[in-house]
């Protein structure tokens, strides 16, 4: 293996636990601050962990596909080439809807603490959670807002 190589394998590696683990954390995290945070602290500490994560999630993220893709640059064209392409897009698609639906759900959180008592937004903030992409690397961006 090349020196270039050898450090191409420590940044993907690297990354990827960096992504991983924050996929990890987030959702403990939920899990205990759902049980243990009043509504407002809730959302007030989500928005803030939610802003950092996203940095460092994306960018660990970015990281390990272009270090991926780098690495790869000697492997013939065919299917576990392909199939790799379709995942590292699927992976995107999912990380991005799982993004956006977290942001949706702290807007719906934050009017809830403002509108205490609103059934009518208390459905869709169930139902906003409910309909949240199970087991995705996006869900679990956005567990937070809905854990």
């Amino acid at each position: 293996m090349r020196v270039l190589d050898a450090g191409l394998v420590t940044v993907f590696v690297l990354a990827t636990a960096i992504w991983v683990g924050g996929l990890v954390t987030i959702a403990v995290i939920a899990q205990v601050a759902h049980r243990t945070l009043t509504p407002a602290g809730h959302v007030a500490f989500f928005r803030r962990l939610d802003r950092i994560q996203g940095i460092v999630g994306s960018t660990a993220l970015l990281m390990a596909l272009l270090t991926g893709s780098v690495l790869l640059r000697h492997h013939p064209a065919d299917e576990v080439l392909t199939a790799t392409a379709v995942v590292a897009i699927a992976l995107l698609a999912a990380s991005g809807t799982g993004i956006v639906q977290a942001r949706r759900m702290t807007v719906l959180r934050h009017a809830m603490i403002d509108r205490a008592g609103d059934a009518q937004l208390l459905t869709r903030v169930h139902r906003g959670a409910r309909s949240a992409l199970p087991c995705s690397p996006g869900r679990c961006c956005g567990c937070s807002a809905t854990g």
